[in-house]
């Protein structure tokens, strides 16, 4: 599995807004890790692609740019962090910010 972050700048609040627009345009267990995280600086959302050719193909498809349009997203700064070697936890669905 390879890990990325995408980066978007701007107000946190309409760019997670954006975020659930575009993560309920895909199917029902498409998604294998993907987490976003509300920061000072807009919104970072962690995806896991299952090798690195998928996350390049993927991040810089005319899909993905169209999905982000669609979503009203702004285009993120793409950032391939490298293969999950391991990981821990317990999936959650949040319903709030706190």
């Amino acid at each position: 599995m390879h890990l990325a972050a995408y980066h978007f700048a701007g107000d946190p609040d309409a760019l997670k807004a954006g975020y659930d627009r575009l993560t309920a345009t895909f199917p029902p267990g498409e998604i294998e890790l993907n987490v976003c995280v509300l920061t000072a600086e807009g919104i970072t959302v962690l995806d896991a692609c299952p090798t690195q050719a998928d996350f390049e193909a993927f991040s810089t498809g005319p899909q993905f740019a169209e999905a982000l349009a669609a979503a009203g997203l702004p285009a993120p700064r793409v950032e391939a962090m490298g293969s999950v070697a391991a990981f821990a936890g317990t999936a959650f669905a949040a319903t709030t910010n706190a």
